[in-house]
């Protein structure tokens, strides 16, 4: 049985002292970016709501007026035919170039001559500012003086009014979205074809499978994780997508291309209406955070089958 001195036991006291002292604290470092969080998200958010539920425009006196802002907008024929533009923009901004982005990819996925060049000459128009691709593609709209009516009139098809009338101005707004971000697409699936075996293709090419087969069957299962990644990002991007829209066309002709952002700008800065335009935006927030949960579970469930062999 051992003794301890009293030397022993200050020595110990003095240590026990100095592992208290130098205890780690996180504290320093969670506090800075717990209030830049709540600052720049939290607290906007929270002012958004509290804004929708008051009746408020510029120079006017605040009143609170509850939910009903909220059931405005079932009522409100513009925002319905603002959201039903959103939806047919964002699926054929997603469903273009996610199949031409899959096709480039496997074209740059062979042994093409001077394939890195090319490469990098497709990825170039995802490096552009978005205002200065709408002041070009603007001018290439143009029925008269633009390139893209003189190009069709080599092949003998009539001028098209393009952004300028209401049949035509979503489909030309989406081939600008396609031009600009079929680059990123190509990108993800390119590396996702980067990471496939090669031990099924070999073994589906000595069973005599065709090109398509391999594709249909081998190729695709693999790489859907991959599309699926493509797809949420693309939804995301073109649901929320608006400097291209507003510089183009600011929503016209008409209302012909208005998105929910054009709108929400048009409520809250031209009209100054901005209890309804809060209202909006919650309600524009929800969709994006129901449609971004949506594509995880898809993407989870194309994981899970990758991963199952199926």
């Amino acid at each position: 049985m051992s003794i301890l001195t009293s030397s022993d036991r200050v020595v110990g006291a003095a240590s026990v002292g100095r592992t208290k002292r130098l205890r780690p604290s996180y504290w320093p470092f969670v506090v800075p970016a717990l209030i830049v969080v709540i600052g720049v998200i939290v607290f906007p958010w929270v002012f958004t709501l509290w804004m929708s539920a008051m009746e408020w425009r510029i120079g006017e006196e605040q009143r609170f007026v509850g939910l009903q802002n909220y059931a405005r907008l079932f009522t409100d024929v513009r925002f319905l035919e603002a959201m039903v533009h959103t939806l047919v923009y964002t699926a054929l901004s997603v469903l273009a170039p996610l199949v031409l982005g899959t096709a480039a990819a496997l074209a740059f996925n062979t042994k093409l001559p001077a394939r890195g060049l090319l490469r990098g000459i497709f990825v170039m128009p995802m490096m552009a500012t978005p205002v200065a691709i709408a002041l070009v593609w603007t001018m290439m709209f143009h029925p008269q003086l633009g390139v893209l009516n003189y190009l069709l009139s080599l092949v003998g098809i009539g001028p098209l009014q393009w952004v300028y009338h209401p049949s035509t101005v979503i489909l030309s707004l989406v081939l600008v979205e396609t031009w600009q971000w079929t680059p990123l697409v190509m990108l993800i699936v390119l590396g996702g074809l980067a990471a496939l075996p090669t031990e099924p293709y070999e073994s589906a090419q000595i069973d005599g499978a065709t090109a398509w087969q391999r594709f249909r069957y081998l190729t695709l299962p693999m790489i859907k994780p991959f599309l699926m990644v493509a797809v949420i990002i693309r939804s995301i991007d073109a649901l929320k997508s608006f400097d291209i829209l507003y510089t183009i066309t600011q929503g016209g002709p008409g209302t012909a291309s208005e998105t929910i952002n054009l709108y929400l700008y048009s409520v809250a800065f031209t009209y100054y209406d901005i209890g309804y335009g809060s209202a909006i935006a919650v309600v524009f927030f929800v969709l994006i955070i129901l449609l971004s949960l949506i594509l995880l579970y898809l993407r989870q469930r194309s994981a899970w089958n990758t991963g199952d062999g199926q």
